[in-house]
């Protein structure tokens, strides 16, 4: 099994957040259970064209509200860059109902060696250097976490099986 990890980076020039109460977790968790459902054919997919997804890279984004159009291009923007540089890119979420300030980026990898070396590409490719100095420049991201969860066979991405109608 994996271990869980836990990076937070704050951006320079904004105070670090408290830390969250036993309500925004529990809040977090279940955002999280619901942005992977939502994506869950998507790594189904994957299985079927024998591309074993271990792990996802969880990304729970503070976002300024008021800038809601430009995190949505940011996040656009890696639909071309992470794909690119070795991850498979299930998706980012933008908040729609409810809470206006936290927004999600879904990755998996085969393992977090796979993981490692996708950041190595992050970090090398201009377009994705360019990504990263804008969301700096303009401040839209707040806060970000990433957490890697394990992907337990036999869970995930099972399409819903609804009963025929009499």
């Amino acid at each position: 099994m994996l271990p869980l990890v836990r990076i937070t980076e704050s951006i320079p020039g904004h105070a670090t957040p408290k830390q969250p109460s036993r309500r925004d977790a529990i809040g977090s968790i279940a955002a999280t259970v619901a942005a992977l459902r939502r994506s869950g054919e998507a790594l189904a997919g994957l299985a079927t064209k024998g591309l074993p997804m271990k792990i996802v890279c969880v990304i729970r984004y503070q976002i300024d509200p008021f800038q809601r159009d430009e995190f949505k291009k940011y996040a656009e923007n890696w639909g071309r860059i992470i794909p690119r540089c070795g991850g498979h890119l299930v998706g980012y979420f933008l908040p729609d109902e409810g809470t206006n300030d936290v927004a999600w980026g879904l990755i998996a990898f085969d393992s977090l060696a796979s993981y490692e070396t996708y950041r190595a590409r992050l970090k090398s490719d201009p377009e994705g250097r360019e990504n990263f100095a804008a969301a700096q420049t303009k401040r839209f991201i707040l806060r970000e976490e990433r957490n890697f969860v394990e992907i337990v066979d036999g869970t995930f991405g099972i399409p819903a099986v609804l009963p025929a109608a009499s």
